[in-house]
C-alpha cells in the first residue's frame, strides 16, 4: 500500500490525484459539488486529509481502489490448463499465461482442468482468501453446454437445490439460452465454490456437462477477453470486489 510520512495522512486532493480520478484541481470542484464521500460521510471541506490504505473513498458512490503494491489479474483460463503455477507433468498451467511477471501470484479459488473460463490472480493474499471463502457470497457465472433438453421443472430443481454427497447445493439463477440437436446451453449463477460443484448439480438432474464456461466472477465480465488472455482489474471492478469483501 501507499505509505504517507504526513502526519494525519495526505489531503483527499492528493489522494484522489493518486488514484487516477482527477487532478487535484478538478478533485475540489467534486468534493464542492458534493460527490467525494470517505468512510461513509459526504465530503464538504477541502482541508480533509485520509489515509489511502485505509479510508473508503468513493466519488459519485463508486469505490476509488488506493494507489497499491498489490496486482489484480483477470485470465480467460483456456480448457486443458491445469489451475496450478507449475505443474510436475508437464501439462499447461497458469504460469504459462502470465509472461515474465515478477510477483508472486497465486489464484484465487480454483477451475477444473476440462473448464475453461474467468480466473483471478493476485499477490494480495488477504484479498484472495476473502473472495474464495463462501461467507462472503461472490457470485459466479457459468454456461453450461450439457446433454438433452432441458425441461423447466429441472430448472425449478437447481433453483430450489439438489442434493450432493457433500451436501445442498443452489443455483441463485438459471436460464436455458438455446437448445439445438439433443444438447442444451445454459446459463447458471451460484455462490458455490465446491469441488466441480457446477458438473455435479447437472449430474444430478441428469443432465451431465459436455462443456463448460466460468464468464463473471461478481462484476468481472469476460466481455471480449479471449482465451488465454490476461488483463489488469479495472478500478471500477476492483473497487466493487473490494466492497464485496468488506476490504
Amino acid at each position: 500500500m501507499t505509505e504517507t510520512n504526513e502526519p494525519g495522512g495526505i489531503r483527499l486532493q492528493k489522494a484522489l490525484a493518486q488514484a487516477g480520478v482527477s487532478s487535484r484541481r478538478a478533485a475540489e470542484h467534486l468534493i464542492e459539488q458534493r460527490r467525494v464521500e470517505v468512510d461513509g460521510e459526504v465530503v464538504t471541506e477541502f482541508g480533509l486529509r485520509v489515509d489511502p490504505a485505509v479510508s473508503v473513498i468513493r466519488v459519485d458512490g463508486e469505490r476509488i481502489p488506493p494507489v497499491t503494491a498489490h496486482v489484480y489479474l483477470v485470465l480467460n483460463k483456456p480448457r486443458g490448463v491445469v489451475t496450478t503455477m507449475s505443474d510436475p507433468q508437464g501439462r499447461p498451467c497458469i504460469a504459462d499465461y502470465t509472461g515474465e511477471r515478477d510477483e508472486r501470484l497465486f489464484h484465487v479459488g480454483r477451475l477444473d482442468t476440462d473448464t475453461e473460463g474467468l480466473l483471478l490472480l493476485t499477490n494480495h493474499g488477504e484479498f484472495a482468501h476473502r473472495l474464495a471463502h463462501p461467507s462472503y457470497e461472490v457470485s459466479k457465472t457459468y454456461v453450461a453446454e450439457v446433454e438433452g433438453n432441458v425441461k423447466p421443472v429441472v430448472l425449478r430443481r437447481l433453483l430450489d437445490g439438489v442434493k450432493l454427497e457433500d451436501g445442498f447445493a443452489q443455483a441463485d439463477t438459471v436460464k436455458v439460452v438455446s437448445t439445438i440437436r439433443g444438447r442444451t446451453l445454459i446459463e447458471m449463477s451460484l455462490h458455490e465454490g465446491r469441488n466441480r460443484i457446477v458438473r455435479r448439480m447437472f449430474d444430478e438432474v441428469g443432465h451431465p456437462v459436455k462443456r463448460l464456461t466460468r464468464t463473471a466472477i461478481g462484476p468481472v465480465r469476460r466481455g471480449n477477453l479471449h482465451t488465454g488472455d490476461l488483463r489488469e482489474l479495472t478500478d471500477k471492478e476492483l473497487g466493487q470486489l473490494l466492497d464485496l469483501v468488506n476490504l
